[in-house]
């Protein structure tokens, strides 16, 4: 692909942008538009919402500061077509502002931006879904593994991380280290730093999220198609798409790089070396913007309905697009209400964390790209300003209302209470306010929903007291994600 000036690149994202809003029935007039960015940017909210707090909201530029994140990236999609993108805060410290051009690494959002390329193979009877992948591949054989009770894996399994396939994630490598070929990834052979991709459960029998499974499945690409990777995913998917500017190239080549931002750690300090390298492709190597990745859902939105398909036919979109087990599709985790459903992925690279979201049926959706670890924070958060912005039917946050205790009964709570062998939660008393300070994290204030439920506001979770008979507190019980975990008091 060949980069231009940034100037035309500009140019032609404004005319993109103008081309989207003639596309739709009634144009939102550009006064309109900058009246919702506004909003949005002023509207950032956490998980938990306490019920009358004034200062519930946030603006991103105050949120940016607070987490050490250089730079956010977003596109919202309105009425199905993009109504705006623009980028906030730096793409590297003392350096360029992110614009709508600045490329990030996508991270995990990467997996179905590929599956799409392997549907389309399935489409064009190069692949098959429900078949041993291992009839496929030809120059590396997942090794049999009695766990598996001779089941084989398929790249339908693979697709919706129910192959029973070892490796969750990958770390990538540094500018200064040894970049492994993909077959010394999959077995894991020096200098791969991730174990051997093995089977660990028999294949379909459980969800289990897996980038060892999408690494199976680029191989799988490779070998039926003889094609670099990604020249593969540039013909058949972002091309087509018009995602003209994304790359699966790993590392990026030296065109890409003055339009790359850099990444930073959690603590506002580069990542050492810049970028790491993925040679795990279609599980974390795309590199691309808020922008493309929003074309990205307009083409499932209108392929679902017929008047796109420049990749997928409407059936296959519709199996994509189908849940299953861990409530995900064939690329893509499916939320919301089944009258109407969204689409969805999150991702994250050393020093890149982003999120996308956007719904089947009615034409909305946003991304959201940060080049900060502390970014997964913010992109929820503006999240659920857009979808407040936008009469989203979901991702709103949970409200809830904070009562006093008295201090008296909050001493009683003072202590230590084992979560885990080797992870704690102290419990304080300060000024009438309880505080709770997990193992090798800071102090988070707890509200009261009565004298023994208490709530957190940077998460959705509960903490819950309990006394013996002698009205001593003897455990308490974390409520959160469906799960509880009982910590008794040491």
């Amino acid at each position: 692909m060949t980069i231009v000036p940034r100037q035309l690149l500009r140019f032609a994202m404004a005319c993109c942008i103008a081309q989207f809003a003639v596309a739709q029935n009634a144009p939102v007039a550009p006064s309109e538009v900058e009246q919702h960015i506004q909003h949005v940017q002023a509207g950032l909210v956490g998980t938990v919402v306490i019920k009358g707090d004034p200062h519930s909201t946030h603006n991103i530029s105050d949120r940016m500061k607070e987490l050490n994140i250089p730079g956010v990236s977003i596109a919202v999609i309105h009425n199905g077509v993009i109504e705006w993108a623009r980028g906030f805060g730096v793409s590297s410290i003392g350096g360029e502002p992110v614009t709508a051009e600045t490329l990030f690494q996508a991270g995990s959002i990467s997996k179905p931006v590929a599956a799409m390329a392997a549907l389309r193979l399935v489409e064009q009877g190069k692949l098959s879904l429900d078949v041993d992948v291992n009839t496929l591949l030809t120059s590396w054989k997942l090794p049999a593994d009695p766990v598996a009770a001779g089941k084989p894996v398929t790249l339908r399994e693979l697709l919706t991380h129910t192959g029973g396939i070892t490796v969750h994630g990958f770390p990538g490598y540094a500018s200064t280290a040894p970049v492994p070929t993909l077959v010394q990834v999959l077995n894991g052979e020096k200098p791969a730093n991730t174990p051997p991709i093995r089977s660990e459960a028999t294949p379909g029998v459980k969800w289990n999220y897996s980038g060892g499974g999408y690494t199976i499945m680029q191989k799988t690409l490779i070998d039926v198609t003889k094609e670099p990777f990604p020249k593969l995913l540039h013909d058949t998917v972002l091309a087509p798409i018009g995602m003209t500017h994304s790359t699966y190239e790993q590392p990026l080549p030296k065109e890409f790089q003055a339009f790359a931002a850099t990444p930073y750690m959690g603590n506002g300090k580069p990542v050492e070396g810049g970028a790491h390298t993925y040679p795990e492709m279609a599980a974390a190597g795309l590199w691309t913007t808020p922008t493309d990745l929003a074309r990205y859902a307009i083409e499932v939105q209108r392929s679902l309905e017929g008047k796109a398909n420049h990749v997928l036919s409407t059936e296959m979109t519709r199996q994509m697009l189908t849940p299953g087990m861990g409530h995900q599709g064939l690329g893509l985790g499916i939320g919301g209400a089944e009258a109407n459903p969204y689409f969805t992925h999150g991702g994250a690279n050393e020093g890149f964390v982003n999120n996308f979201a956007a719904y089947e049926k009615i034409g909305e959706g946003a991304v959201v790209m940060t080049n900060s670890m502390n970014g997964g924070l913010i992109a929820d958060e503006i999240l659920r300003s857009i979808a407040a912005e936008y009469g989203w039917p979901d991702y709103h946050p949970t409200v809830r209302t904070a009562i006093s205790v008295d201090p008296k009964i909050l001493d009683q709570y003072a202590g230590t209470y084992a979560l885990t062998p080797t992870f704690n939660m102290a419990i304080t008393e300060e000024n009438g306010q309880l505080m709770g300070q997990a193992t090798g994290q800071g102090k988070v204030p707890f509200f009261a929903e009565s004298e023994k439920i208490f709530f957190l506001a940077v998460v959705d979770a509960q903490i819950e007291f309990f006394k013996d008979d002698q009205g001593k507190v003897t455990y308490m019980v974390l409520h959160q994600n469906g799960h509880d975990m009982k910590a008794p008091k040491k």
